[in-house]
């Protein structure tokens, strides 16, 4: 995608590509902060422990918020495919319908009508039942996220498919429901969510904590936080290391493209940065910092295998699928991948530090940690939009892996001033639900934990 599109697919592409990335800011959130919310209940449940109801109901409204605003800006995406990609979606209707339907009409409303018995049942439901709607709304959130991972993983690796009159025919669910590129997405995307969830919930604990209000609260919130992050973040690294493998067998132009490889290496290594490089007129950095062998390992999962370059596979999908450019934008590319995962390796690296300094019981002295885990709130939102960049950018000139090209997947009869004026509107609207998302969790974030009132016989309960 060029900065200035002109042309009705460029256009097309900027307005799903804002309204995508925008939407998936929440996506993770939700994912991870809804289980996490849903053990602080469990254990108030089993401990009666009052610190953890309040925890609860704290974090429980962030969660809600996260929640609203993620839905209001996931319901524009599903009209763009009808309206801005109609040849798209007459192509993969036959696939994408039964995925998107279970999403939609069980997975979303699972979530969505128990999220609403969880905030009005605090005193129509008994404790368990009200305790199993959080539950389940975690449940919803996952399978919710499983059957969107499916729809686009058969983007990236089609499956169970057969070709009837020019459009895709699903005739294996199976195979579509265990795509292995899809369940090793799946596996990475819960970890990102669950990384997200953690780390925010970390760092609005050590903002609280450097306030030091409610610090016996916040350690519990904290402690708890750090006990997810810490194998969450590790285990992620490796998953997002070994999902390479998948991505080699699906789309070896993806992962040449994300090492700037143009010819064939073997063994091949990674390069931590590079000056220059990313085009085929000057394909040689001109600084480099390359680890050996590194990217040999995670497109095969050896040391010594060999990774084909650029230049050739371009000439393999010339010869395959016709004339054209295959090759995607290698220096966005490039970068994606670095970015998300840098940030996986600093989000690893503070939950480390904070894991050592809790143990030390110095957590809510070390003002520079506190302060530092802050700031690191923004990098699993930084980190999971470059993945999904990565994810779309280098699949590109593909919409459907192999199948379908981008540039003949549009509307025809949408024009350029439609796209144009409909993609300014939601700039403009998602700016305004940027800052109110950002002004709502900010206010709750910084608010303490209202205190729980006693009611004779009663068990304690958050006072309205």
């Amino acid at each position: 995608m060029t900065p200035f599109a002109v042309t009705t697919v460029d256009l097309a592409r900027a307005q799903f590509a804002t309204t995508s990335i925008y939407h998936f800011l929440f996506v993770p959130l939700t994912l991870g902060l809804a289980p996490i919310v849903a053990i602080m209940q469990t254990t108030w449940y089993r401990t009666g422990v009052d610190a953890w109801l309040r925890l609860t109901r704290f974090f429980g409204t962030l969660l809600l918020i996260n929640f609203a605003i993620g839905v209001a800006t996931g319901l524009v995406q599903e009209f763009q495919f009808g309206m801005n990609w109609s040849v798209y979606s007459k192509f993969v209707g036959g696939v994408f319908g039964a995925p998107l339907a279970i999403e939609g009409l069980a997975a979303f409303f699972l979530e969505a009508t128990f999220l609403g018995l969880w905030i009005f049942g605090w005193d129509r439901l008994s404790p368990r039942l009200h305790l199993a709607t959080i539950w389940i709304v975690t449940l919803g959130t996952w399978l919710s996220a499983y059957f969107i991972l499916v729809a686009n993983s058969w983007m990236q690796h089609p499956v169970g498919y057969k070709m009837v009159d020019g459009e895709a025919q699903l005739t294996d669910v199976w195979a579509l429901l265990s795509n292995e590129f899809a369940l090793r997405a799946y596996l990475h995307v819960l970890l990102v969510g669950l990384t997200a969830g953690s780390i925010v919930v970390l760092g609005v604990s050590c903002w609280h904590l450097l306030r030091g209000h409610n610090v016996d609260l916040f350690r519990r919130a904290a402690a708890l936080a750090l006990i997810v992050a810490v194998p969450v973040t590790l285990i992620n690294l490796t998953v997002g290391n070994r999902f390479g493998e998948a991505v080699t067998q699906a789309q070896a132009m993806k992962i040449a493209a994300a090492e700037a490889l143009w010819d064939t290496q073997q063994p091949a290594g990674f390069s931590m940065f590079q000056i220059g490089g990313f085009s085929a007129d000057d394909p040689d950095p001109s600084f480099s910092i390359t680890i050996p062998r590194l990217l040999s390992y995670m497109a095969a999962g050896s040391f010594d295998a060999k990774v084909e370059g650029i230049n050739q596979l371009q000439a393999q999908e010339q010869k395959q699928y016709g004339k054209g450019n295959y090759i995607p934008n290698v220096e966005v590319v490039y970068w994606s991948i670095r970015v998300m995962a840098y940030l996986g390796v600093a989000m690893f690296l503070v939950a480390g530090v904070g894991a050592w300094l809790y143990r030390r019981r110095t957590l809510e002295k070390a003002r520079w940690y506190l302060w530092t885990a802050i700031v690191a709130t923004a990098f699993p939102f930084i980190a999971a939009t470059a993945g999904w960049v990565l994810t779309e950018m280098g699949r590109q000139p593909w919409i459907v892996q192999g199948l379908l090209k981008t540039s003949q997947a549009n509307s025809p009869n949408v024009s350029n001033a439609t796209i144009g004026a409909s993609l300014g509107v939601f700039v403009v609207l998602y700016v305004v639900l940027g800052v109110v998302d950002f002004v709502l969790m900010r206010r709750y974030a910084r608010l303490d934990p209202p205190p729980l009132r006693q009611e004779t016989g009663a068990a304690p309960v958050p006072s309205y």
